[in-house]
């Protein structure tokens, strides 16, 4: 399986947020949306990540509060990414070599999604359901 078979699957909703957000706003959006990452957009280009992890970095160190921090005082600004094009096990020893939950999905400089191992696990799990069933079906109709 491809990567741009999950981003097929799961769509092209991505939603972003500026550098110059206050970092709480940024925790209103993730929350209302049910996310646990944004990509930080500044001129159209992606800049960085902003996930929990970061977010809750950013408190630690703030004793609690977060105050007017900004986004892009606390996000990734190098993620790691891959490209539509690559295997979802390829996709899934990057992440978790590079500890990440999140991959932005990136061909010729255009982001075209993000992915999060809860898509990868998800999409792995229907496609051995999928032959597992296949199998079956197979293994039943076996000429006796």
């Amino acid at each position: 399986m491809l990567v741009k078979e999950i981003l097929r699957v799961k769509g092209n909703r991505l939603v972003s947020v500026a550098p110059d957000v206050r970092a709480i706003d940024a925790v209103h959006t993730m929350d209302a949306e049910n996310l646990g990452s944004l990509v930080v957009m500044h001129e159209k280009k992606m800049v960085g990540m902003l996930t929990f992890h970061e977010i809750l970095h950013a408190v630690r160190q703030r004793h609690g509060a977060l105050g007017d921090v900004t986004v892009g005082e606390i996000m990734l600004t190098d993620p790691v990414t891959a490209s539509p094009e690559m295997l979802v096990n390829d996709l899934r020893r990057i992440m978790l070599d590079s500890n990440v939950r999140y991959l932005p999905i990136v061909e010729e400089a255009n982001l075209l999604g993000v992915i999060s191992f809860r898509d990868v696990a998800k999409a792995v799990l229907e496609e051995q359901d999928f032959e597992n069933r296949m199998l079956k079906g197979y293994i039943k109709n076996w000429p006796a």
